[in-house]
């Protein structure tokens, strides 16, 4: 049987990581390993995940992407599933995750939706629409498939293994999660999995100017790829085009 390792980057998340610690500690299928990356925290996130008995690892270079590879490098898992420190998954996250690998012997990586649980009740179905609306369209129309989306996600090791030497570690201002989409080859086989659902924080849509930041940090991925000459070019892949 598969074996997920949980990758967490963690930067000054005490209470949110302490509310995740407990789901991920109620998985009815339980990881083989949870991993929390401390990205410098200056709280007590570290002491919190290492008096949980989860294994802990630091890394200096601060962002997101950095946080996000240390991790998936530290991994020993067959399968590296990925929340982040606001996540709230149920108890079957796990127990989906390796459904959708063992199902789909050829599946690369899966990824799911989420609800905002910090909104009021009324918002939350349409952030959620608009939200994961906008991010699988226009970004899985610029990947020719569908992306990766970082706060629930996982992957087989052998993808992070292709994937490790080419995406971009010390850039911050980038999307992780699009930058590893960005770097997966033309092929890969990547499933959005409509049941495979966690709450988050709905940070990103806390105001305007937060919303206009993701909005940038996604141009801003994918110029880093070659911009819309790279996005022609995996359809023309996608095609079989000449």
């Amino acid at each position: 049987m598969n074996r997920v390792s949980v990758v967490v980057p963690v930067l000054n998340d005490e209470q949110h990581l302490a509310v995740l610690l407990d789901l991920l500690k109620r998985q009815r299928d339980e990881p083989f390993e949870i991993i929390i990356v401390d990205n410098g925290s200056t709280d007590n996130s570290r002491q919190l995940a290492q008096a949980a008995g989860v294994r802990v690892i630091r890394e200096p270079r601060r962002g997101i992407p950095a946080a996000a590879a240390a991790g998936y490098d530290a991994a020993e898992g067959d399968i590296i599933a990925r929340c982040d420190a606001d996540s709230r998954p149920d108890a079957r996250w796990v127990s989906r995750i390796l459904e959708n690998f063992s199902r789909n012997p050829g599946l690369d990586a899966v990824t799911g939706l989420g609800v905002f649980y910090d909104l009021p009740q009324w918002a939350r179905t349409v952030a959620a629409a608009y939200y994961f609306g906008a991010y699988y369209a226009a970004i899985g129309a610029a990947l020719a498939r569908v992306p990766l989306w970082g706060s629930n996600m996982a992957m087989r090791q052998r993808v992070w293994q292709y994937a490790s030497p080419r995406v971009h570690r010390q850039a911050p201002e980038l999307h992780d999660d699009m930058d590893l989409s960005c770097v997966l080859p033309s092929k890969a086989k990547v499933r959005l999995d409509f049941g495979l659902v966690v709450g988050v924080a709905g940070r990103s849509l806390s105001s305007p100017r937060s919303h206009l930041r993701v909005v940038r940090m996604a141009w801003r991925t994918f110029a880093a790829h070659g911009g819309r000459r790279t996005i022609y070019r995996r359809w023309k892949e996608r095609l079989n085009l000449r």
